[in-house]
């Protein structure tokens, strides 16, 4: 696929499906729950004590839009008490490579990134 093609897959639908999926994924803990989830089967409560900060309210939206989105399943026992389990879907898992890209990213041009904030700021 050219480099045309590609940014021609963001352009595409006016940035309609690409915008849907970073709303998604752009968010504060979403990102955060797929890389715990990756490679493990987890219940809420140990799933909430491995990411620093989440409120119960917010992880429970959280897996909820993951779990619509195909990205997350939820598993219930019937026992007593119900057990629920979360993991990553096959979708869900093909998230963690261009994850981990952007990440990388990120990672390497923060330090550039902040400079320009700040000679930026210092023009305004």
């Amino acid at each position: 696929m050219s480099k045309y093609e590609k940014t021609c897959l963001i352009r595409g639908d006016g940035g309609r499906a690409i915008r849907g999926i970073l709303d998604r994924i752009g968010d504060k803990w979403t990102l955060l729950v797929v890389a715990t989830l990756h490679g493990e089967r987890m219940r809420f409560g140990i799933l909430r004590e491995r990411i620093p900060g989440i409120s119960q309210r917010m992880l429970t939206l959280t897996l909820r839009h993951l779990e619509r989105d195909g990205l997350v399943g939820r598993t219930v026992f019937a026992e007593v008490p119900p057990r629920v389990e979360y993991e990553l879907t096959e979708m869900g898992r093909t998230l963690i490579e261009p994850a981990v890209t952007l990440a990388e990213w990120a990672v390497e041009h923060n330090q550039e990134i902040e400079r320009s904030h700040r000679t930026y700021d210092s023009r305004e």
